[in-house]
């Protein structure tokens, strides 16, 4: 049965849980980070409702027509791995759950006739949690006899300890017999001294460490693994907090978040770093772009670390966007762009991905304006601007702006240091032609004729001058053209006659 089918049983935090717990053997951890992230945003947290959920009744389907349906618990409807990662988190943040909790959740996996060894092992574990059966070992017989053989393998001495004493009270060995494998497993220790340097009182403690990492031994085991986890579980946070140092002046306004933006951004960092595909009830997380004002998305987007978001990811982000009704206001949208893709675009050294294009061009079809104030107009700007930043602008000037901004970013290119990337951006704006007025046409004759010595062997200079006494031949009075012709004599290409000539058969009546 498709465990995803039961998502829609959560809440929108319990969700975030499942989801993680159900990615593998990585879920634990996840669900970890997730449970930690949610304790940031909220300290009053609580896991009640994800195991009240997974205690309820549910109706099992028959796999094949000669079964009958069945009631039971939702966890145990879960797949094998899910149950052991939910036990193995449960261990981990126990100091958070009520015995009460657990005890339920543990009574509703009872159900199950046929667990797998490492669930079994688990529930145990859980229940040496609660201090109950804390005598009964975690291993099976069968478990604990064949180590018991394997050590019979070694050489051995008089010497005691280590991985035989664990399972000396479980093997039906005889003490003799027992006895020679302890000391068989002391030689074979003191054979690995040249790796681990222990003296008569370290290679007890190192004993001790070793049956804490195996996870066999009760008493000292358990209390040690439980102090790990305290402070696993405190000093992770402490980390996180570290991590997220550069953000401290944001936490201000975090705090201030309503909850329901706290938890969408749970829900949607949750969404990003997941590697299914999105369905309708995930992508309605989105909305509440549409609730915060600009502070809040400028916090949102920090927080959910869009810059540094990878790109394979930019398309199911995008789509849920455009999808929003009603659309995004002017600023939440420019900040959403500048955030999502500018530093992107601003590092390329070779062509756009696909998946970077399709975003870019995507986006800047429906919000055509804060594409242009929040992406082309700094990237114009900058210094550094290339080949590959400039293919990019130019599919946006030829596919989805119409005349109007064609003319509104030309008029940004007035006001910038021209070079030979700006010089193809400029064609292309030409080329679509915008609809420039008499003043608008003037202020570009000027910018062209004060750039024009730095160019004096550019190609795509001449080339773009050619379109001007082209295509915009009736926009030039008799003062552009004393000046056009002063330019041109200043250059050095193969196209100095084309131009010459071009723009002497502009006439004037």
């Amino acid at each position: 049965m498709n465990a995803g089918m039961f998502l829609s049983r959560f809440d929108g935090q319990s969700r975030l849980l499942v989801r993680s717990l159900l990615s593998g053997s990585s879920g634990v951890q996840r669900a970890l980070d997730v449970f930690r992230r949610q304790q940031r945003a909220n300290a009053g947290v609580s896991l009640s409702n994800l195991m009240e959920t997974l205690c309820r009744d549910e109706i099992s389907c028959p796999e094949t027509d000669g079964q009958t349906l069945t009631v039971k618990p939702l966890v145990c409807l879960f797949p094998a791995l899910f149950i052991q990662n939910l036990l193995s988190f449960m261990h981990l943040v126990h100091s958070v759950l009520p015995p009460t909790t657990v005890l339920r959740v543990l009574k509703c996996l009872s159900q199950d006739h046929h667990p797998s060894l490492w669930v079994t092992a688990l529930v145990k574990q859980l229940e040496r949690n609660l201090r109950a059966h804390n005598e009964e070992p975690l291993y099976t017989p069968l478990c604990s006899h064949r180590p018991g053989e394997l050590s019979q393998r070694f050489a051995g001495s008089s010497e005691t300890g280590g991985w035989a004493r664990c399972f000396s009270s479980q093997t039906v060995q005889s003490e003799t017999q027992s006895a020679s494998c302890l000391s068989e497993l002391g030689t074979q220790r003191k054979r690995k001294s040249s790796f681990v340097t222990l003296d008569s009182d370290g290679e007890e403690t190192g004993q001790q460490c070793k049956r804490i990492k195996t996870n066999v031994c009760s008493g000292e085991r358990v209390d040690a693994e439980e102090q790990s986890t305290n402070e696993d579980m405190s000093g992770g946070l402490e980390d996180d907090a570290a991590a997220e140092a550069p953000a401290e002046e944001l936490q201000p306004v975090v705090a201030t978040l309503p909850e329901h933006i706290k938890v969408s951004v749970l829900q949607i960092k949750e969404l990003l770093e997941c590697q299914t595909e999105w369905d309708q009830s995930s992508m309605d997380v989105f909305k509440v772009l549409n609730d915060c004002d600009p502070t809040q998305v400028e916090v949102l987007c920090t927080m959910l670390g869009l810059p540094d978001l990878p790109e394979h990811t930019l398309p199911k982000l995008c789509s849920s966007v455009l999808a929003l009704s009603p659309d995004l206001s002017y600023s939440t949208a420019a900040t959403i762009i500048k955030s999502l893709l500018l530093q992107k675009v601003l590092s390329l050294s070779e062509p756009a991905s696909r998946c970077l294009v399709t975003t870019v061009t995507s986006l800047c079809s429906r919000y055509t304006r804060p594409m242009c104030h929040a992406l082309i107009r700094p990237v114009l700007e900058d210094k550094n601007i290339g080949n590959s930043q400039a293919e990019l602008l130019n599919r946006l000037i030829e596919g989805c702006l119409d005349s109007h901004y064609s003319l509104l970013v030309l008029q940004m290119t007035f006001k910038i240091a021209w070079s030979e990337a700006v010089l193809s951006i400029i064609h292309s704006l030409l080329d679509s032609k915008p609809d420039l007025n008499e003043e608008l046409f003037t202020q570009f004759t000027e910018q062209l004729v004060s750039q024009s010595p730095q160019f004096t062997k550019s190609v795509k200079f001449s080339k773009m001058m050619l379109t001007v006494l082209t295509k915009y031949s009736s926009h030039v009075t008799a003062a552009h053209k004393h000046s056009l012709s002063d330019c041109l004599m200043l250059n050095e290409t193969f196209l100095k006659k084309s131009l010459q000539a071009a723009l002497k058969r502009i006439t004037h009546t």
